[in-house]
């Protein structure tokens, strides 16, 4: 991120309500909306192209809007995104967050709320609207009678955190357990060191564990009980 005003990608594929939000954020001097977007691969594409600070993604547009959060943050780790949605389905919050968006706002929030959540996202803050924010860590603590973690993730994946982990992620993390710097992960999958530490920050806060050792850990007795 620069010195410079916090960088916003706005997607959202009603195009009154993307101008709207546009329009209230570029009111403040510290935020500038750098693209627009009506559909997955419009964000995909734009993040690629852009780098922004900020996303602003709704999660019901053409291409899925957790797909683009998923892709995006493959493909940019670092990326903070903000879902802001008119979903309040259980699923759609736990999807989101384990994929790693740093805040999950539902649409008819005030002007002033959204941009404190944009600013709070750029210091490294996490938001969850206050009408789900109860319950859905009720559900993330005790796993809820309904199941909703199992139906948050892939159909047929196991209910355990190395389940959390994107493809990308897993991948990384099978190379860590193997030994291997984060230089020589990076060497091996054509990516850049630093994404490759980007990449091993999340894993280790998807997986809630302090180093790269217990997640290796972690990774190989998942494979012990296989």
């Amino acid at each position: 991120m620069t010195d410079g005003p916090t960088r916003i990608l706005v997607i959202d594929d009603h195009p009154m309500f993307r101008e709207g939000v546009s329009r209230s954020l570029s009111e403040h001097a510290d935020l500038l909306v750098c693209g627009e977007g009506a559909s997955a691969d419009n964000a995909i594409q734009l993040d690629r192209d852009l780098k922004p600070d900020v996303i602003l993604l709704d999660l019901s547009m053409p291409g899925g809007g957790q797909h683009a959060l998923r892709t995006i943050l493959e493909q940019s780790p670092e990326a903070k995104i903000i879902v802001l949605t008119a979903s309040e389905a259980d699923d759609d919050v736990l999807q989101a967050l384990r994929a790693g968006a740093r805040g999950y706002v539902l649409k008819g929030v005030g002007a002033s709320t959204l941009i404190e959540v944009v600013r709070g996202a750029v210091a490294g803050e996490s938001y969850v609207s206050p009408t789900l924010a109860a319950r859905i860590l009720a559900e993330l603590r005790t796993g809820g009678s309904s199941r909703p973690l199992e139906s948050a993730v892939d159909a047929g994946r196991s209910e355990d955190p190395l389940s959390s982990l994107t493809r990308r992620e897993e991948e990384i993390l099978r190379l860590v357990a193997d030994g291997n710097s984060n230089k020589e992960v990076a060497r091996q999958i054509a990516l850049q060191e630093k994404t490759i530490k980007h990449h091993m920050t999340r894993i280790l806060q998807k997986l809630k564990v302090r180093n790269r050792t217990e997640a290796a850990m972690l990774l190989r007795d998942a494979r012990n009980r296989s």
